[in-house]
Order: C-alpha cells, then structure tokens, then sequence
C-alpha cells in the first residue's frame, strides 16, 4: 500500500462525508487505505461509513483518548509505506494528496510534509506553518503583529507570503494535514500522548528536525480546513486551557521546567494586561467579550494549571 490515511473523527460526520468524497473524486494513480478513528463521539460516523464508503476502515474508540493517541492507535491498523493524517473538517482541492505523496517521494531529507490551508471563504490560515513556540512569539502572539511584520522570523510565517511554487523548508506544519514516511514516523515515537490535544503536531515537527530531516510547506497544494468542526462542540474556555497546558508541557519537554515556569508567569502578566485593556471605559465593547472570557481563562490557567482542566 502506497498510502494509509488517517482521520480523527469527533462530533465532526458532516464534515467526514465531505472530506472522503474529496479524497475519492480527486486522488488518483496511488494506491492508498482511509482509516477513521471515532474518538467516543458516537455520532453515527460509523453508520455513515458502511452506507456511503464501506470501504474504509472504521475504529470505534470507547472513551475520547486525545488527538495523539486516536492517531497512533489506528496508525497499529494501517499498512501504507507512506502516511497521511487528515483532520475531518478537511477538503481535499484537485491533486493535493497525489502532489504531496511525490514530492514526499523526491524531496531531499524530507520530514513532514504540509500544504496550503485554506478558509472557507479561500483566504489562508496563518497557522498551516509557525515557528517553534518561545516565550517571545508566545507572548507577542496577535494577529496585528503578525500582519504588521509577517515575514518575521518571529512567526515562521513567511513562507506563506512568497511568491514560488517551490516547496520552503519550516519549523513546523499544522496537523490538520501532514504526510510523512511510515519508518520516519515510528523512529521519532509517533505522535507524543502527554498532550490530549493541541501542540502535538508542533511536537511531532520537532522530533522530526532533531533527525536533521526537514519540514516542507508546499505552497501551491491546498486544502480546504473549516477549522473548528469538531472543536465547536468543545467548551470554548476549555479549548483556550487546553492550548496553555499543551504549550507549558512542550516548553518543559523541549527547554526545561524553569523555561516553562517562566512562560507561564509571563502569560499570566500578559492576560492581567489584555484584560485591562479589554475592559477599560475606552476599550470596551460588546464585541470584546469572546476575547475576555479568553484572557479570564487564560489568567486562571496560569494561577492553576492542570488542576483548572480536571474541572472540565
């Protein structure tokens, strides 16, 4: 088998049913397995599957056990040379995958491979490539920064803003869409459980480059990323948390606890400070309140840490 594909489902059928129909009407001349994973949603992804695509292989999980572990438990059931993790709210654009799997084939050290992900209303996502997470770019994290100064190396972003075809070698990729060698993927651990969810695909990024192989963003393969279709289900405050633990967990991993301590005191003065902003006389709209419940839970986060998750 040229290609095993992997997808993570959660709360997300309608999303799946387009994703595969993407995949069959648009790859071609490889040889390739579908591999879903239903983290303990239960909602009728399975049922779904033996009607419209019995041919692919479905995993029912009995509890949610993470993107990373949901991963590397149906990653034991495939067979491909050659490995592609999809998330469900993914839709495939002409030859994508096909064009990804050669360059994996041909490119030299080549690691993960990630593409050109795309909005619903077709303008880019920023996060399909970044930096590997500092306290700096952690801190200075905003939008208006990064539209200010997009070819900083702050960001890792800029790959997105040149004009060539060429595939551009980066820290990491998003792993909404990341193809990569089976063998290379069992070298490096697969993907790392300690996160439930968010970060581990940055995680895998890393692992990779310490084998001096290099991640590529291909920027002329794209595919559609709704963003969200399964996390909508989640507490929204719950998602922010989650994001801080995983980036405090990869930070102690990868720079040391103290590094990481000293991450999480500075998130902690930057939501006393946004809140600040958010809710001052001058400042303060209606529109702001996402952005506050952010920054609250953000705050209390760095006050509790894992102990704030366990009441979720």
């Amino acid at each position: 088998m040229d290609l095993s594909i992997i997808i993570v489902n959660w709360n997300s059928v309608g999303f799946l049913k387009k994703c595969i129909s993407s995949i069959r009407a648009e790859t071609h001349a490889i040889e390739y397995e579908i591999i879903v994973i239903d983290s303990a949603s239960f909602d009728g992804c399975e049922e779904m599957l033996r009607k419209s695509f019995p041919e692919v292989i479905f995993i029912q999980s009995q509890e949610n056990v993470g993107f990373a572990r949901a991963n590397n438990h149906a990653f034991e059931h495939s067979c491909g040379r050659s490995l592609l993790f999809l998330n469900p709210d993914t839709e495939i654009e002409g030859s994508a995958i096909n064009i990804i799997y050669t360059y994996l084939q041909k490119l030299p050290k080549a690691g993960a491979l990630g593409c050109k992900l795309l909005n619903s209303d077709r303008s880019i996502q920023t996060s399909c490539i970044q930096s590997f997470p500092t306290i700096l770019n952690q801190v200075l994290d905003s939008e208006f920064l990064r539209l200010r100064s997009p070819k900083s190396s702050l960001w890792g972003v800029a790959a997105l803003y040149e004009d060539k075809s060429e595939p551009s070698a980066v820290d990491a990729i998003s792993g909404a869409c990341i193809m990569m060698a089976r063998d290379l993927f069992e070298q490096v651990g697969k993907f790392s459980e300690e996160y439930f969810m968010y970060t581990e695909d940055i995680d895998l990024c890393y692992k990779i480059k310490r084998t001096g192989c290099l991640n590529y963003y291909l920027p002329k393969t794209t595919v559609i990323h709704y963003g969200g279709g399964s996390s909508q289900e989640a507490k929204s405050n719950f998602a922010v948390v989650m994001m801080s633990e995983s980036m405090y967990k990869f930070l102690t991993k990868t720079k040391g606890r103290n590094y990481a301590w000293c991450y999480r005191i500075s998130m902690l003065f930057i939501a006393l400070l946004r809140l600040a902003l958010l809710t001052s006389s001058k400042l303060f709209k209606q529109s702001n309140e996402g952005s506050i419940q952010k920054w609250r839970a953000i705050l209390q986060w760095s006050f509790r840490g894992n102990k704030l998750i366990k009441e979720f």
